[in-house]
């Protein structure tokens, strides 16, 4: 692990795997969670050889948690600055849940600078709350009472949300409950802050910036993500190809472990 820092003194956590190999994903977690979530895709990926880098977002794991710059484009920025730091070119960027909003406001932002495929995973975009012009995604109360349980109660947000939220499938006690200790290693800032974010920012416009090959995974039983979502991204990026999980909710990246891994790979591979 070594830090990048950002041009506002923010330094970001960053993991980099077999930094010679020239085929590089880069990998962003979702809301609470941090680079962590990625274990056995990491595991996998590195034994056949890809170079794979992930980072915490700001707020998360082990990155600095300012007391401001949790909305997406100085998100985005972080993102960047890690790019250009290690002179990643022709790589896939991959985004879980609120990292896939931010994957797709770096494809706007920067015009997928380097970018040679986008996966997405359970992307929490491209609006995660219901607004009076788009009725999809979660009514804005549910976010506010959930903003206001980080605020005051941290421990039984993350409980709620590895052991209620996450998974469709059947899923151990250990492995809900390491969910559940990923997402306490979040800042209380972060947390609240990057919660906010999510419920207020607006990346339809983010959709139409992806020109390269796209993918987006999703489960089928995910209730933090809704299906509409899902399709929503798929009409809005050309020639985007979605993948449904059947058996997965939010979780995806653990729910269904060993399929999940399999049409990961293939996207990777296509």
């Amino acid at each position: 692990m070594f830090y990048v820092t950002t041009d506002r003194g923010c330094r970001i956590a960053v993991y980099d795997w077999n930094p010679r190999n020239p085929d590089a994903v880069l990998l962003i977690h979702g809301w609470p969670l941090s680079h962590l979530m990625y274990e056995y895709q990491i595991e996998l990926l590195t034994r056949l050889g890809y170079r794979v880098v992930a980072l915490d977002l700001r707020g998360f794991g082990r990155s600095d948690a300012p007391v401001s710059g949790y909305h997406y484009d100085r998100m985005a920025d972080d993102v960047y600055r890690v790019v250009q730091t290690l002179g990643l070119n022709r790589f896939t960027l991959v985004g879980f849940s609120m990292g896939g909003a931010i994957a797709l406001r770096y494809m706007r932002r920067f015009r997928g600078a380097g970018v040679k495929k986008l996966i997405l995973l359970a992307a929490a975009a491209p609006c995660w709350v219901q607004r009076p012009d788009f009725p999809y995604g979660l009514p804005r109360g549910q976010v506010d009472d959930l903003i206001r349980l980080a605020e005051t109660d941290r421990p039984l947000l993350a409980q709620h949300f590895s052991h209620e939220q996450l998974f469709a499938s059947p899923q151990s006690d250990a492995a809900k409950d390491w969910f559940k200790d990923i997402a306490l290693s979040a800042s209380g800032l972060g947390t609240v802050q990057a919660a906010i974010a999510l419920r207020d920012e607006d990346g339809r416009r983010d959709l139409a910036a992806v020109q390269v090959p796209a993918f987006i995974l999703h489960g089928a039983k995910d209730v933090v993500v809704s299906t509409a979502l899902a399709e929503i991204q798929q009409q809005g990026i050309r020639g985007a190809k979605r993948i449904t999980l059947e058996n997965s909710g939010h979780g995806i990246v653990y729910d269904e472990l060993e399929r999940f891994n399999r049409l990961f790979l293939d996207a990777l591979r296509s």
